[in-house]
């Protein structure tokens, strides 16, 4: 019999909490608003030395860990060198008003035209130019590498990025008109 250790479920818990340590950012611990166009936080967390630390944060990020599937939760606050601060579990423990500031943020971060109708699509040299109908009207614009530009989110909704990285969405596509559905039907 070997002389190590074998690790409990409980060591193994206690091992993860000394390499993860996860901040969660709480009505209680944090305040957000907003400073010249860009997102502000003041905090009053828990310092290694265990005492409590106030921090002031002029320009932050806000990232979603699960973009597609759970837009309001677990969204990781980033500072401006894009270093973790924290990580909201979810935007509805937070105020009205304050939720209201971080879903304003995170849908101009995560802005994507709504495809509506495709037009056209035309292949040359390893790229697809496209044009389609949007929520925000009609636009052009070019993939180079169709079949990896093109993300399922679940068994009809599809994220199109191009390659400036501007993503759109097609959140059905069952809703698309059969000409736009045989457009893209081949890159599915």
């Amino acid at each position: 019999m070997s002389e190590n250790k074998e690790l409990t479920v409980q060591d193994t818990r206690t091992e993860l909490d000394t390499v993860i340590n996860i901040v969660y950012l709480t009505p209680e611990n944090s305040e957000f608003g907003k400073l010249n166009e860009f997102l502000t936080l003041k905090t009053k967390l828990k310092a290694e030395s265990g005492e409590i630390e106030e921090k002031e944060f002029q320009r932050i990020y806000l990232h979603r860990a699960f973009p597609f599937d759970m837009p309001s939760d677990y969204i990781s606050v980033l500072d401006k060198d894009k270093k973790e601060i924290g990580l909201i579990k979810s935007i509805e423990d937070f105020d009205t008003d304050t939720a209201a500031l971080l879903r304003k943020e995170l849908e101009r971060k995560y802005y994507s035209p709504v495809i509506s109708k495709i037009h056209s699509i035309k292949e040359r040299y390893g790229y697809s130019y496209w044009v389609v109908d949007t929520d925000a009207g009609k636009m052009n614009f070019t993939l180079q590498d169709t079949f990896r530009s093109i993300l399922r989110a679940g068994a009809e909704r599809i994220f199109i990025i191009d390659m400036d990285g501007n993503r759109y969405e097609i959140p059905d596509l069952t809703k698309l008109d059969f000409n736009s559905y045989k457009k893209i039907e081949l890159y599915l």
